[in-house]
């Protein structure tokens, strides 16, 4: 029904305490780039739109951490902090809003090695639905007082309160940094190596995987030429000396698992080059069937059963009406699948759910779960139920019930409340 766009914490309280009173559904939006429908307004009512709120607020270099708005994105605090020899770990691809990525726990290409927003988030500051404002915890690495708060609003997706600053870690940037993508001749082969080179203790920064259908797409789309066949992207920190210890045991294990082509990458643009390639995969992948839309699944599992769980689903994979490129962060046992519909046929939407439940009770069966960075907004609501058991979904609901009695913010999305 309206759009609001507050610039400052108590902008944001005021809002609230006036829809409250009103009895008008609230949907927190940062920039739009989540994907299970986590900011639709499904009952009407204001979006409370955050980009707005785009302040650094303050860096704290000797303790490793920053102070930002919730509308402050990923990018932009990595240019802000260039000049300390700092940098923000968290990767999804999109220039998402640091805000949004607390509330929906965000992960991407960097969480094998600095983890996901669950473990790069120090503490929040949040409106309630009261119109409270609290900060979760202070700026202390470790602290035993209470209730854990800042992991109660880390992946709530904006259904228990509205996160508007947000204390994130930060990294040394390291002495050296170098790329390679390695071409395989099987997907297993793919992931063998990486489950070897985790297990031997190979300290991998980033570590990416892409099938033959996703590599042919992207050299059309960014005019690359690598070798058309399943492909892991890696990166390396460390000194220069460890970097090159890294990549050299990955290439050895490589090689045993039918790897090939180990490409280097050591200038800064060259890096970026291959790390775009891949970032644009989503993109490029959308070719290969002009006019279609993508269902993008989100399993992971145990990294032990990972080879399992991705050999199982390219099998049943032959059997779907369209290509299905693979792409995803396999470092942690988390991987993606395009599932092409045409949005003008509904009986090929109705395919790909199918599909898709599939290969949730797959990988729930191997002990993994149902989303492993997209969270669950509308579209995974069945999937949760599946994986935690109705016991966990009622106590979900009453934490719901505790801090939004009303049901305002964000309705319907991850537990439905009735």
């Amino acid at each position: 029904d309206a759009v609001v766009f507050p610039h400052t914490t108590e902008e944001v309280r005021d809002i609230v305490n006036i829809c409250g009173r009103h009895r008008v559904p609230m949907i927190p939006y940062g920039v739009g780039t989540s994907l299970e429908g986590h900011i639709l307004a499904v009952n009407g009512g204001v979006t409370i739109d955050l980009s707005q709120m785009n302040q650094v607020l303050a860096v704290n270099e000797e303790d490793l951490d920053a102070v930002v708005q919730a509308g402050v994105t990923r990018k932009q605090l990595n240019e802000y902090i260039k000049h300390s020899g700092l940098f923000f770990a968290v990767d999804p691809g999109a220039d998402a809003t640091l805000g949004g990525m607390a509330a929906t726990r965000a992960s991407g290409t960097n969480a094998v090695r600095y983890g996901t927003m669950r473990e790069n988030v120090i503490s929040l500051k949040v409106v309630l639905a009261d119109g409270r404002i609290i900060q979760t915890s202070r700026r202390p690495k470790k602290s035993a007082a209470g209730y854990d708060l800042t992991r109660l609003f880390v992946g709530s997706e904006g259904t228990l309160g509205i996160i508007t600053e947000v204390t994130v870690r930060l990294y040394p940037v390291q002495e050296a940094m170098s790329a390679a993508v390695c071409a395989f001749d099987s997907v297993d082969g793919c992931t063998k190596t990486v489950i070897e080179s985790i297990q031997a203790g190979i300290p991998l920064a980033r570590c990416d995987i892409v099938c033959e259908k996703t590599i042919a797409a992207i050299n059309a789309y960014k005019k690359t030429d690598y070798r058309v066949a399943p492909t892991v992207f890696f990166e390396f920190h460390g000194t220069a000396a460890s970097v090159i210890e890294q990549a050299e045991s990955v290439q050895a294990i490589a090689k045993e698992n039918g790897g090939m082509d180990f490409q280097w990458a050591t200038r800064p643009e060259d890096r970026n080059r291959l790390w775009d390639a891949r970032h644009d995969a989503y993109f490029a992948c959308l070719q290969l069937r002009p006019g279609s839309r993508a269902v993008s699944t989100d399993v992971c599992v145990p990294i032990s059963r990972l080879a399992e769980c991705v050999r199982e689903t390219m099998e049943d994979a032959k059997n779907y009406f369209a290509p299905v490129p693979l792409l995803g962060h396999i470092g942690d046992g988390n991987f993606h699948l395009m599932l092409f519909v045409d949005p003008e046929k509904p009986e090929e939407t109705e395919i790909a759910k199918a599909f898709n439940r599939r290969l949730v009770q797959r990988a729930l069966a191997m002990e993994g779960t149902c989303t492993g960075e997209h969270g669950i907004g509308l579209g995974k609501q069945a999937s949760l139920r599946a994986e935690l058991g109705d016991d966990v979904i009622a106590i979900m609901r009453d934490i719901k019930r505790v801090f939004d009695p009303e049901n305002l913010l964000n309705p319907g999305k991850v537990v439905p409340m009735s």
